[in-house]
């Protein structure tokens, strides 16, 4: 019984992601906007663009959990502080 339910819930799973493909597949804006102008720059220009992009889009979220679990990063240090001591 219990595995018949693990393979109904995998062939969902499944079905699921090969329907919605196209949702997966869109893409992020800017990396969308630096690839429409890359026809107007040089390659070099392009992949720093790029990889400047991806850092700004990824610094946002970790900024925002440091900011809302600050108290618990700062007890985390302390903590490894004590240990050290030990």
């Amino acid at each position: 019984m219990n595995t018949k339910k693990f393979y109904i819930f995998l062939s969902v799973f499944f079905i699921l992601i090969f329907i919605q493909t196209n949702l997966f597949a869109q893409g992020c804006s800017q990396c969308k906007m630096l690839s429409d102008q890359a026809t107007e720059v040089s390659e070099d220009t392009f992949g720093t663009n790029i990889n400047w992009g991806i850092l700004y889009l990824m610094i946002i979220p970790y900024l925002l959990l440091i900011f809302l679990f600050r108290n618990k990063i700062k007890g985390l240090f302390k903590q490894l502080g004590n240990l050290k001591k030990k």
